[in-house]
């Protein structure tokens, strides 16, 4: 009897540490940052404009909801921050952190159509030295309507070929979040 209890002491032993070291070797999983809301401050020429898109319910039916609280003057520079929000927690979970401590695998692109509406430029970066986004300046043009499209991609590739200056078309990667702002420069 003694002897099996031993033996069975052993197996159980043995059973423990094999399972220690199977955990070493997992690769922890990243989750994907829940985004339901994208705030794009810009203050410049004596204004602050907040373009705000909110989609609490994620995939679901409601298109998100886009405010744009004033129009841009033409020929003035903006400083700008984005904010990116989960509002379906209590109390909203700044995701805007992760992004900013995880900013070799986050860029924003800042896409305005038509390009007359102005020009963006990066004032932060990653530990590489590569652009993030959640900082910048717009130079706005000449009195124009159109849109400032928001891109947070994540995972891109941010050694090719224009990346560095905000060029979408070769990064490559993922997006987590993406919104079409309606803007007026006058």
């Amino acid at each position: 009897m003694k002897n099996v209890t031993t033996t069975m002491l052993f197996v159980l032993i043995g059973i423990g540490f094999s399972s220690c070291s199977d955990s070493d070797n997992v690769v922890p999983v990243n989750e994907e940052e829940v985004i339901t809301t994208v705030i794009t401050t810009l203050t410049g020429g004596g204004q602050i404009v907040t373009l705000q898109s909110r989609d609490l319910d994620g995939d679901g039916p409601n298109a998100p909801t886009i405010n744009v609280s004033g129009n841009l003057i033409a020929n003035t520079t903006y400083t700008g921050t984005v904010t990116f929000l989960n509002e379906l927690v209590m109390p909203a979970d700044d995701i805007t952190i992760e992004v900013e401590e995880e900013g070799i695998d986050h860029q924003l692109f800042f896409q305005p159509i038509p390009t007359s509406i102005g020009t963006f430029t990066y004032t932060d970066t990653d530990a590489n030295g590569n652009p993030i986004g959640l900082q910048f300046t717009l130079v706005t043009g000449n009195a124009v309507s159109g849109y400032v499209v928001v891109t947070l991609r994540h995972e891109p590739n941010k050694s090719a070929a224009g990346v560095a200056t905000g060029n979408i078309a070769n990064a490559g990667g993922n997006t987590d979040a993406e919104v079409s702002f309606p803007v007026i420069v006058n």
